[in-house]
């Protein structure tokens, strides 16, 4: 059936919402797809539906194609599961959490959370399988879903990018051998590529650190964009990976039996590497060339935020001509303390330095660390001590002594000092080299669309999913885990496909093939674009017909440019002619064609668009 303007439940803006910051957040307002029901939730109007059930549909259909069997799992999920995970504690507050009427009274109207709402469904898809299956002849098995999740955002931005409500598509397989397992991982990241090819987006994959989902594998799916959060490098040679995944080259280490003792200076004014550097060279020169920030030890001072709130100080050791990267931080340095669960990561602040008064503040070296092994041991303040992997043994540095206005010269890892554990945490740069020597290293921005993991067995064996395999032995499943975010991939699409003056949908989600618009005071006109609908309808066209009587034609065609189907059609002044002009969004050109011949045209032409 034609959707009629003068019915649609449509009503379009010329100015931006004020809290948009990036072009799909505001073309999808302005031209009526979704509207702010609170920070980081949409409400989504009929232009919208349409166009994200028709990017579902891509989706379904390709994940039907490698044998996926589609489900549905309820939003408001128990807290049972995700206890037995740990992920109920070690999601911290990145969960929505709430109590029904039976949960326990922590006092009048505040219950005790015993529900959440669903960030992701690993547990329940385990417990499904468990439920229904027992036999390795059951098995493999690939189930998927496309369902809203809910994330407490910290801070919601940019619409549909980073909203706490979205729809995503997970999928999850279930096998009993790795080899299986790992047949099913590239089904699903084939079809992946085929979804995007569908979409015309040209995301990338590239590899990625697998967090706190465990397992051997892992993949993102990235649209490289300006606005993206995602960092990511690639090489000459064909590497990419997410800057959080990147491992460095280290040097490789260096003698030092013949290295003299380290030697404290004093070196008044000196808080900074910068002037730490210059006044090296001022009265501490080398003979063979200058000081540089890349001799230094730059020791930073962090603080890792637990699930549970606790704030631990760490330092963590850096050359000085490099900057930590938090993000990258973050991705390991939970696992490397033993905290369970994500963590936060984030500059230590006063409070932080007022609990240890040891801590110099611009002179701090590694000497609280020297008696320290491993982690199982603390350290002389108890605070832990990580190094990036460009200190090895035997390099020799300039650091803080631990007492103001001093530091150290000459200092020599593994004879000096020692570290807890190395960590990834400095700030990839351009020309790095890429760890797999395929040359140096280019970094660029990007939007994450889709993750894919191979997770192993820890789901199964925490939540006793097993299988009588052949021999009738008891066998713990394999599982992958692979999400795609729709939402997030209907906002990418516009961000890859638009101008100033609006929306341009790729006609493989757009919410109609052909925008007519009529124009003219007379009846004709919009009896023969009304006559003209009909029969584009009846030959497999979707068409928004603008039918609004009183409505002037340069705000029709805002309003059909805002909108953004690829065929814009005007019945107007060209059919005294016996012409309707035919014009394609993207490029803007327009050309006149015979009106008895416009139905055979336009189907050509939709179809070439696909």
């Amino acid at each position: 059936m034609t959707t009629r303007l003068s019915h649609l439940f449509l009503r379009t803006l010329r100015d931006n919402p004020v809290d948009a910051e990036v072009a799909s957040h505001r073309l999808l307002v302005r031209a009526g797809y979704i509207r702010r029901a609170a920070p980081g939730i949409y409400s989504w109007l009929p232009l919208g539906l349409k166009v994200l059930r028709r990017l579902e549909q891509i989706v379904r259909e390709e994940m039907d194609a490698i044998g996926a069997q589609e489900v549905h799992f309820p939003a408001l999920l128990p807290k049972e599961p995700y206890e037995t995970s740990g992920r109920w504690k070690t999601y911290g507050d990145g969960i929505f959490v709430l109590g029904d009427r039976k949960s326990e009274q922590v006092e009048p109207r505040v219950r005790r959370p015993n529900y959440l709402l669903a960030p992701t469904h690993e547990e329940m898809f385990t417990l499904l399988v468990k439920d229904l299956y027992s036999s390795y002849k059951d098995l493999p098995v690939n189930l998927y879903q496309i369902q809203t999740k809910y994330r407490d955002e910290a801070r919601p931005r940019a619409g549909l990018l980073r909203g706490r409500e979205f729809v995503m598509k997970d999928s999850y397989s279930f096998c009993v051998t790795d080899e299986d397992q790992r047949a099913a991982y590239d089904a699903h990241r084939e079809a992946y590529v085929r979804i995007f090819q569908r979409l015309g987006l040209p995301a990338v994959p590239v590899s990625a650190d697998n967090g706190t989902m465990g397992g051997s594998a892992s993949e993102e799916f990235l649209f490289p964009c300006d606005i993206g959060e995602d960092t990511f490098v690639e090489s000459p040679g064909g590497y990419r990976a997410n800057v959080e995944a990147v491992t460095s080259v280290p040097p490789e280490p260096v003698p030092y039996d013949d290295a003299p003792a380290a030697v404290v200076h004093h070196t008044p004014g000196t808080d900074t590497i910068q002037t730490l550097v210059d006044a090296a060279n001022a009265h501490q020169p080398r003979q063979d060339r200058a000081w540089t920030a890349a001799d230094t030890l730059k020791n930073v001072v962090v603080v890792v935020i637990t699930p549970e709130g606790e704030r631990r100080v760490t330092i963590i050791a850096v050359p000085g001509d490099r900057e930590v990267d938090l993000k990258r931080a973050e991705a390991t340095i939970g696992s490397t303390l033993g905290i369970e669960g994500e963590v936060s990561v984030e500059a230590a602040e006063a409070q932080d330095f007022a609990r240890h008064p040891e801590l110099v503040a611009g002179y701090i070296g590694p000497g609280m660390s020297l008696e320290s092994a491993h982690l199982g041991r603390e350290s002389a303040t108890g605070i832990p001590y990580l190094a990036d992997p460009r200190i090895v043994s035997g390099t020799r540095w300039i650091t803080g002594a631990n007492k103001p206005d001093h530091h150290v010269f000459g200092l020599v890892a593994g004879r000096d000092f020692t570290w807890d554990a190395t960590i990834e945490s400095v700030v990839v740069r351009d020309g790095d080299p890429a760890p797999d020597g395929s040359g140096p290293l280019s970094t660029r921005r990007g939007i994450e669309l889709g993750h894919i993991f191979m997770l192993g067995r820890f789901f199964s064996e925490v939540l006793g999913l097993k299988v009588l395999d052949e021999n009738g032995k008891q066998s713990t499943v394999a599982m992958g885990s692979y999400g795609f975010g729709v939402t997030r991939a209907l906002a990418a699409l516009v961000e890859a496909n638009h101008d100033e003056k609006g929306i341009i949908w790729p006609a493989a989600v757009a919410p109609a093939d052909i925008h007519l618009v009529a124009t003219g005071k007379g009846s004709e006109v919009f009896e023969v674009a009304e006559e003209l609908a009909h029969q584009l309808e009846a030959a497999g066209l979707s068409v928004i017909y603008d039918d609004r009587p009183k409505v002037s034609p340069g705000v029709k065609f805002g309003d059909a440019e805002l909108v953004g189907v690829p065929t814009i059609v005007v019945v107007g002044r060209g059919l005294a002619e016996g012409n309707v002009e035919v014009k394609d969004r993207r490029s803007g050109q327009a050309e006149n064609v015979a009106l008895d011949q416009a139905v055979g045209h336009l189907v050509e032409r939709a179809a070439s668009l696909i």
